[in-house]
């Protein structure tokens, strides 16, 4: 019986997952193939422009923004408005925060509670506020994996 309601559960949650993915497509991101963006991941389309690569995974509490409101009270010319760019394969764990004008290479990695204030070349492992590159991964890259194993 719990196993029946995991797999449930599961099931439901792709399919909010697939009508969370199409609202943000709709409103203006790209979003590649295979990335799965948690529920309670906010992605910012009210201003800017987001783009996510393939088969990337940004995890629960994530915040991705591309405009900041408060960007007019130190420059009267910069209205808000910006970009981000996350290349493919890239992991965002738990509770990290993207701020606007950044670029994230692919096969990167941020760490959790990472406040990303600037570009991240590709093939990296970052993570602090604010946040710095702690290691770089060796070639050929890995891509995340496409099923995870169950832990049974």
């Amino acid at each position: 019986m719990k196993t029946i309601i995991r797999k449930l559960v599961h099931y439901f949650g792709n399919i909010l997952r697939f009508f969370h993915l199409s609202f943000l497509r709709a409103s203006g991101a790209k979003i590649g193939k295979n990335t799965m963006i948690s529920l309670n991941a906010k992605i910012d389309v009210r201003r800017g422009k987001v783009t996510i690569g393939d088969h990337c995974l940004i995890t629960h509490g994530c915040y991705v923004l591309s405009h900041d409101g408060a960007a007019h009270v130190i420059n009267p010319e910069d209205n808000g408005t910006g970009y981000v760019t996350i290349g493919d394969h890239v992991f965002i764990g738990v509770n990290a925060v993207v701020m606007r004008n950044v670029t994230i290479g692919s096969h990167s990695i941020i760490g959790a509670g990472s406040v990303v204030n600037k570009d991240i070349p590709e093939g990296v492992v970052a993570a602090g506020n604010p946040i710095k590159i702690l290691k770089e991964l060796t070639k050929p890259y890995k891509p995340l994996p496409k099923k995870h194993k169950s832990v049974e």
